[in-house]
């Protein structure tokens, strides 16, 4: 999913002494932040559907909603889109939508702005539960339903603080990717693990399933292990592990922005025949996939799906209906042949330009 904001690549400004520095750290595995946790009562978002009688019902109270996002990428985008077309069917109107840039100040800022609005219904991801959370109190307390996307709240209560969390399979995706990892390895080799280290709820959830699932291929040995809180960080950390470890035969990197600065790195050292494997659907890395470069696999989830979900279980919300604790979202295995299918099934939308030409080289 759409994590963090892009930043300029970087291969230019490195220096030996942050090469020697990385070279030494990467020689000890370093311990893995960790934000895991079973998904308990989770059910696929297949089981979420209105009927008939119940969409009429839900037209004619005339309700609001406000989508009050984290920050805005086409994944964001793609999640507004799923849930402004359920609601339209549901005759919700869609008041605001707000981008907090990732910074969660701003992001309070929008919650409290947002309150004056009166919603009857938000959807939101929170950048910091902590920090946010008397604000978004403040927004249960007035009326509103409250729908999560993927952050838990500390201390918010299911069903009484908010109505449920629409997340990820995040479980299944890690070991999806493992399943890729063992595809582009031919299920043996070296490879090396390039982590989240920061405390993020899927992103832990996601690495720690792909470790966990690696094992079933005996094979494939984890050589070196290292974890990135910045996305510009990836690129220097990758050229120090190929440094100590020129043998490898892929990368594992927890999502799609840092992968970019992996693969930079890989291209600058002229090492094609090193695969790559990640999450989420950007397209400078599916353009590389398409051009038989060194992205060999993601794990994508559905955003229009995610968004449509979190907006059906609004408005069953306000029926009385009992969300489930998690509604996990099917994801996909993405590699060349399927990159067209699976982006309009992600997105609800054709294939970017770029993209288009890049498959039809």
């Amino acid at each position: 999913m759409g994590l963090l904001p892009q930043h300029g690549n970087r291969l230019s400004k490195f220096c030996f002494v942050n090469l020697l520095i990385l070279f030494i750290s990467t020689m000890s595995f370093a311990s893995v932040a960790s934000s895991v946790q079973a998904l308990d009562g989770a059910v696929p978002s297949s089981t979420v559907a209105l009927s008939a009688e119940q969409v009429e019902k839900i037209k004619g109270k005339k309700l609001t909603a406000a989508l009050v996002w984290h920050g805005s990428s086409p994944w964001v985008n793609a999640v507004s889109s799923g849930a402004k077309e359920a609601f339209n069917k549901l005759g919700v109107e869609v008041v605001a939508v707000t981008d907090a840039q990732l910074d969660p100040a701003k992001q309070v800022a929008d919650i409290e702005n947002v309150s004056a609005l009166k919603p009857d219904f938000i959807l939101s991801l929170a950048i910091d539960g902590v920090s946010a959370k008397s604000s978004y109190q403040k927004l249960v307390d007035q009326g509103s339903k409250l729908v999560l996307l993927s952050n838990p709240i500390p201390d918010f209560v299911q069903g009484k603080d908010y109505v449920g969390i629409v997340t990820d399979d995040m479980f299944g995706m890690g070991k999806a990717a493992a399943d890729l990892m063992a595809q582009a390895t031919k299920e043996q080799g070296d490879i090396a693990v390039i982590y989240h280290d920061a405390s993020y709820f899927i992103t832990n959830n996601r690495d720690r399933a792909f470790r966990q699932h690696l094992s079933n291929y005996p094979n494939i040995r984890i050589a070196a292990e290292k974890g990135f809180v910045n996305e510009h960080e990836t690129s220097n950390i990758a050229a120090a592990i190929l440094l100590q470890h020129p043998n490898l035969k892929a990368i594992y990197v927890s999502w799609d922005t840092p992968a970019e600065g992996v693969i930079e790195a890989l291209r600058a050292q002229g090492r094609r025949d090193i695969k790559v494997i990640s999450h989420d659907l950007g397209v400078s890395n599916l353009v590389d996939m398409a051009l038989n470069g060194n992205m060999y696999g993601v794990v994508s989830d559905r955003p229009f799906t995610i968004g449509e979900t979190m907006a059906k279980l609004a408005a069953l919300s306000i029926l009385g209906h009992q969300a489930a604790p998690y509604t996990l979202v099917p994801y996909d295995k993405v590699t060349q042949p399927n990159i067209k299918t699976i982006w309009q099934q992600a997105f609800n939308q054709p294939l970017p330009n770029s993209l288009s030409r890049a498959l039809a080289h």
